[in-house]
């Protein structure tokens, strides 16, 4: 039987797969009472920094967007997640797994990237209900 610990480090080990590093800033969007609390928490001890919200004003590092069907535009929300973006920076979109309500198809998830400049370089899963895809500008891998 998996315990807390069990999941607290799967969660670390998918954290740890974005590359983050000390005094980064994130940005977060579309934060809601369903979003992943143990990711969230670890995002922000990796960094040793708070996610900061939709309104922040300066460069941040990444963005982690959080988004489900029903939501307004995902090419749009994206396109946004990325005006405070330095150079290089990636954004890491989270939908609800299959079969849970919110779910995002992967192609409508692929179709929303390209029309905001972002390729998929890799998806994987986040705890019980979310999958999250990493997503860079096009013609640059992780």
């Amino acid at each position: 039987m998996a315990t807390q610990e069990d999941a607290q480090a799967a969660v670390d080990a998918v954290v740890a797969r974005l590359g983050l590093k000390a005094g980064q800033i994130i940005q977060e969007f579309g934060y809601d009472e369903d979003t992943d609390a143990d990711f969230r928490s670890s995002v922000e001890a990796l960094t040793g920094e708070d996610l900061v919200d939709e309104d922040y004003g300066d460069v941040t590092d990444g963005s982690l967007v959080w988004f489900r069907d029903g939501d307004d535009d995902l090419a749009d929300l994206l396109m946004d997640a990325q005006t405070l973006l330095d150079d290089g920076a990636a954004v890491c979109v989270c939908t609800p797994k299959a079969g849970l309500p919110g779910h995002v198809q992967p192609r409508d998830v692929q179709e929303a990237a390209s029309v905001a400049g972002l390729h998929a370089t890799s998806t994987f899963v986040i705890g019980t209900r979310w999958t999250a895809t990493y997503l860079v500008e096009k013609g640059r891998s992780k």
